[in-house]
């Protein structure tokens, strides 16, 4: 029977919200898994009641260990297991009679493992689930991540902040992968889940929830297999036609498929070619890999939406910046983004800010002037004049901060970013910032930050870059599609 958008969302709440844990295998003494989960959630400060226990009772971090689920004197919404998978069947026993809702099992060793114990166990912990009318996530998973919850991703000390971001992955280390680029470079989610074997919920009830979901905007996703393919494709459709959909498939060569197997028990389903096919008849963006994919989420959460495709390439931010013009404008070229002249007034008035003795003032654009900009010019008059331009539609600039540090002062630096945060103030067409890895990390990672905080996504490579705004691009052109009569 199909579920109402209320129910959908009243039946994922203890899920992301939960308003109990109880982490069940916390030894007293010891540095178990279960006992990083219990301290971890206890330093992000998630807001409701964390229950550790084990059968052996004592404390941990000052708090009783309980020796069951049934000792526990409150409520019970989400339990973690972390016992060895023979003692599962009896854990949900306890589970039913504490009328819990959520079970998440970090426990491996079920279909994964290929044996008939692990099949068998699976189909045990599925009848008792139905039985008790609880949901589970896994079994060999991560579970839940909630930043607005204060539900970390797994023992991970950092949550992150509160954003627009969703993701769903099949496996947990990627999942861990994303929240990590989340936190160090500004991808900040609403919620994620890493579902490992899927014997209950799998990326489809995950993808349906998320496409009603109002905290969540953008959607990324890495899927292994699934188990009906015409489910997946349905919900996919929807969810692309009211927000990014952005998918990562593995396994997709026939060593990849059999890794996938053994890693969560997924079934590929299906070739390279059907998946990229159904994914773009979707309107979804495929992405090959964990980089493209956060870079697709990061840009979808600043630039919601790029109607256009003429890009201004600026480069010379205080470096000499031909070379770089020269690749930049070979790779977004490569992947059918446009380039145009800028306009005869444009190019006037650049020359008259920025001089024409050492700069390029058509498009690309280098304002560098062999090395270095001039205190005497006026950079955000020149960059203004460029985002005035009506065959502009977006920005795409550089600056090399470790080169910049190198020869001029911090303050040199500063000064450019003010400026671009200034000028984003000001108009709606989009910037896109790229600041290579260099000798100054710590300062070119400040710089980034602060550039996130004004909406400007920074990538590392002019490539990566490229790549994203081509994903935004194609998704803009599939939105009009649906638009148009």
């Amino acid at each position: 029977m199909t579920k109402s958008p209320e129910e959908l969302l009243q039946e994922f709440e203890p899920i992301f919200y939960p308003r109990s844990i109880a982490v069940v295998g916390v030894p007293q003494f010891g540095q178990k898994m279960g006992n990083a989960w219990v301290k971890d959630l206890a330093e992000v400060n998630f807001s409701g009641a964390i229950y550790p226990v084990d059968r052996r009772g004592g404390e941990f971090l000052g708090s009783k260990i309980y020796p069951n689920l049934m000792s526990i004197p409150g409520t019970v919404d989400y339990v973690i297991v972390i016992i060895p998978r023979e003692a599962t069947p009896d854990l949900l026993d306890e589970c039913i009679a504490k009328r819990v809702k959520v079970v998440q099992f970090y426990t491996a060793g079920f279909s994964e493992m290929g044996d008939s114990l692990g099949n068998e166990l699976e189909k045990v912990l599925t009848r008792k689930a139905q039985q008790g009318g609880f949901h589970i996530l896994g079994p060999n998973c991560i579970g839940a991540y909630c930043p607005e919850s204060r539900v970390p991703y797994g023992p991970m000390v950092s949550v992150g902040e509160n954003g627009s971001v969703g993701f769903i992955s099949q496996s947990g280390g990627i999942g861990g992968k994303l929240v990590e680029i989340g936190v160090t470079r500004n991808i900040n989610y609403s919620k994620g889940i890493s579902f490992g074997n899927g014997i209950d919920l799998e990326g489809i009830d995950f993808l349906e929830y998320m496409t009603i979901d109002q905290k969540t905007s953008v959607i990324g996703a890495y899927l292994e297999g699934t188990r009906d393919g015409r489910r997946l494709f349905e919900t996919m459709k929807n969810a692309a036609k009211v927000k990014p959909l952005i998918v990562w498939k593995g396994g997709k060569t026939e060593v990849g498929a059999t890794a996938a197997k053994s890693h969560t028990g997924a079934l590929a389903n299906s070739s390279a070619d059907i998946w990229s096919a159904a994914l773009k008849q979707v309107g979804a963006i495929e992405v090959h890999s964990l980089e493209e994919l956060a870079d697709s989420m990061l840009i979808f959460q600043h630039i919601k939406r790029w109607q256009g495709k003429g890009i201004a390439i600026i480069t010379g931010l205080g470096e000499g910046g031909g070379g770089a013009s020269v690749a930049a404008s070979d790779i977004c070229i490569g992947l059918g983004l446009s380039i145009p002249p800028l306009s005869s007034s444009t190019k006037q008035n650049l020359g008259d800010l920025v001089g024409q003795r050492g700069s390029i003032l058509h498009n690309p654009v280098d304002v560098g002037q062999g090395g270095g900009i001039p205190p005497h010019i006026d950079i955000q008059e020149a960059i203004e004049s460029i985002f005035a331009d009506p065959a502009i539609d977006l920005v795409l600039t550089q600056q090399n901060v470790g080169v910049v540090l190198s020869h001029q002062p911090a303050e040199q630096v500063e000064k450019i970013m003010n400026v671009l945060v200034k000028v984003m103030t000001k108009q709606s067409k989009p910037l896109v910032m790229v600041l290579p890895h260099g000798l100054h990390e710590t300062e070119r990672l400040r710089i980034e930050h602060k550039l996130s905080q004004s909406s400007i996504p920074v990538f590392p490579t002019m490539e990566r870059a490229a790549k994203a705004i081509a994903n935004l691009s194609r998704y803009s052109r599939f939105q009009a599609s649906m638009e148009s009569p």
